[in-house]
């Protein structure tokens, strides 16, 4: 459709110096809310369950003044009920933004196609952007500096995993993943993340081996096995990851007081113990937190006003 009109539906969507200034905004918006959003309208149009994405749009978008409304798949019915070019001029004709969570990164990529307003990728089985940044915005307000600092994310190639990677790359961080054979992270994205990693000064390793991915590491990063709609394959999985599990022993060859990482719903006992989950280390519950406040700055920085932002 040739519009100009800014969305945020990859990870790669974003420049090293954009996901900067986002982390920036994002830290002053948390520090001191600013009501640059006053009349400004965000749907939420959800076709999979949510906690998180939806509670921490909603709020982020009240802190700024604006407001939001959630749709869910019996509403809406994108592609099944009515045709996802159409639900999408309509809804433009209401609202400024809006933040999809479907299914496969096809169905975002062609809402936004036909969509004269920003789009925000909420989640999709590809790739999870909005996760990527509240938890890279943890990690800056641990460090200040996020150059050289290490990061290891062990288990499935998903979309949570691919996100982090092109973002962590993309600040010159020494990126490193480990995933069992079959379950890597998909070709296109590690060649751009490791295009991201050259020109940025960092560092991309990936292995299938979970310890010599985290020796040293100063954050450790772990999701589900099985996410949403790969249910049938739980019992394979947990056979193709065991010794992936994010326990003590295995926490024991990262940095001393390595940040334990995680994005939550977690199968406590599966891709990771209780013990890590609750130890001094973890900034998981930080990383929820902050989904609000990545949100709302990536919000205004779509909306064209995030340079209004008092800093």
């Amino acid at each position: 459709m040739g519009n100009q009109v800014r969305h945020l539906l990859s990870a790669a969507d974003l420049s090293g110096e954009e996901i900067s200034f986002l982390l920036d905004t994002a830290s002053a918006l948390k520090r001191k809310p600013q009501p640059l959003l006053k009349g400004k309208h965000l749907a939420l149009l959800f076709e999979k369950p949510s906690l998180r994405t939806r509670v921490s749009f909603e709020i982020g978008i009240h802190h700024l003044g604006g407001t939001a409304m959630s749709l869910n798949a019996n509403e809406v019915g994108l592609g099944e009920r009515e045709a996802i070019r159409d639900v999408s001029r309509v809804l433009a004709r209401y609202v400024d933004i809006v933040a999809v969570r479907t299914f496969g990164q096809a169905i975002v990529e062609e809402y936004a196609e036909f969509s004269s307003i920003p789009v925000i990728n909420a989640l999709t089985n590809e790739e999870h952007p909005c996760q990527a940044l509240a938890d890279i915005l943890t990690l800056k307000e641990k460090w200040g500096d996020l150059r050289g600092r290490s990061i290891a994310f062990v288990g499935d190639g998903n979309n949570v995993a691919a996100s982090l990677i092109l973002t962590a790359a993309s600040l010159g961080m020494d990126t490193r993943m480990a995933a069992p054979k079959g379950y890597g992270l998909p070709e296109w994205l590690v060649s751009e993340a490791s295009a991201r990693a050259a020109s940025s000064g960092g560092k991309l390793t990936l292995v299938t081996d979970p310890r010599a991915a985290i020796r040293g590491a100063e954050a450790v990063y772990t999701d589900v096995w099985t996410s949403m709609g790969q249910e049938r394959e739980a019992e394979r999985r947990r056979i193709d990851f065991a010794g992936f599990q994010l326990n003590s022993d295995l926490m024991s060859g990262a940095a001393l007081g390595a940040f334990v990482m995680h994005d939550l719903p977690a199968h406590r006992g599966e891709e990771i113990t209780d013990e890590v989950i609750e130890s001094p280390g973890s900034i998981i519950f930080d990383q929820a937190e902050n989904r609000v406040w990545a949100q709302a700055a990536a919000v205004a920085f779509l909306l064209g006003v995030a340079h209004q932002v008092e800093r």
